[in-house]
C-alpha cells in the first residue's frame, strides 16, 4: 500500500462514520464532514464543495430509505420544504457578518442535544403544525442553512421534536428529503457561479454512499427511538461544535 492509500484510509474511514451516524437519524453529515476536512488542513474552497456534494449524495440515500420504511408523511414536509430552497439560496448569496449568529445557532444545538439525550421516548400524540408556521418556519432555517452551509436538518429535527409536531422516525424522514432539497440548490447556486466541483471529492462519494446506506437503514428499520434519540444528540453536540468553534 502506497503512501497516499495509507494517508487516506483514516479521512475514508472517519467519512464513513460520520455518514453512518448522521444518517441513521435522517441528516446527511454535512456539518461533520466540513469538520473532519477542516481537521485534515484542507482550505476552505475545498472543504465547502466537497461537503455539499456528499451531503447531496447521501441526503438522496435516506431520503429513500426512510420512505421505503413508511415513516414519510408528504403533508409534513412540503410546507416546510416549499420556501426552504430559495430562502437557503439567499442565505448562502448573502455576504453578512454571520459569527454571531453561528455561535448562537450552535449554543441552541448543544440545549437541543442535552433535551434529547433526557427524552425517553416519544409523545402518545402528535399534533401537526399550522400551514403558516410550517412555511415560516422552513424559510427560516432554509436560510440559517445557507449562512452556516449546511442542509437544514439539524435545525428542523429538533424544532418537529421540540414543538411535538412529529415523532422521532417522523423527523427523520422529513428531514433526510428537506436536505436534500436544501443542499441541491446550494450546490446548484455554488456551480452556477462557475466554479467547478473539486475531484477530491469523488474519492469519498463510494465511501459515504455506504455509510449513508447502512446508516439509514439501521434508524429507519431497527434501531429504538430512544436510541435515535441519543445519537441525533450526538450529531447536534458536533454540529454545534463546529458552529461555535468553527
Amino acid at each position: 500500500m502506497d503512501e497516499s492509500a495509507l494517508s487516506f484510509l483514516p479521512l475514508a474511514v472517519a467519512m464513513f462514520a460520520v455518514a453512518v451516524l448522521y444518517s441513521s437519524v435522517g441528516h446527511a453529515g454535512a456539518s461533520g464532514y466540513i469538520a473532519v476536512l477542516t481537521l485534515c488542513g484542507l482550505g476552505i474552497e475545498t472543504v465547502r464543495p466537497t461537503a455539499l456534494t456528499l451531503n447531496v449524495l447521501v441526503a438522496a440515500i435516506a431520503t429513500v430509505q426512510w420512505c421505503r420504511a413508511g415513516h414519510f408523511s408528504w403533508g409534513l414536509f412540503w410546507p416546510f420544504a416549499i420556501l426552504s430552497a430559495p430562502a437557503a439560496f439567499l442565505g448562502g448569496w448573502l455576504k453578512l457578518p454571520a459569527d454571531f449568529l453561528k455561535i448562537l445557532v450552535g449554543l441552541v444545538l448543544w440545549f437541543s442535544a442535552c433535551r434529547l439525550f433526557f427524552r425517553k421516548n416519544d409523545p402518545s400524540e402528535t399534533k401537526r403544525p399550522s400551514k403558516t408556521a410550517s412555511v415560516a418556519s422552513g424559510a427560516g432555517i432554509g436560510f440559517l442553512a445557507g449562512l452556516t452551509g449546511t442542509g437544514g436538518g439539524i435545525f428542523l429535527t429538533p424544532l418537529l421534536l421540540f414543538c411535538g409536531w412529529a415523532k422521532a422516525k417522523e423527523a427523520a424522514a422529513a428531514s433526510a428529503p428537506f436536505i436534500l432539497l436544501n443542499s441541491i440548490s446550494g450546490l446548484a447556486g455554488y456551480a452556477g457561479s462557475g466554479q467547478s466541483l473539486p475531484n477530491f471529492a469523488w474519492p469519498l462519494a463510494l465511501v459515504v454512499a455506504a455509510g449513508g446506506l447502512i446508516g439509514s437503514s439501521l434508524g429507519s428499520r431497527h434501531l429504538a427511538v430512544r436510541a435515535i434519540s441519543i445519537i441525533l444528540a450526538a450529531v447536534l453536540i458536533v454540529a454545534g461544535a463546529k458552529l461555535v468553534l468553527g
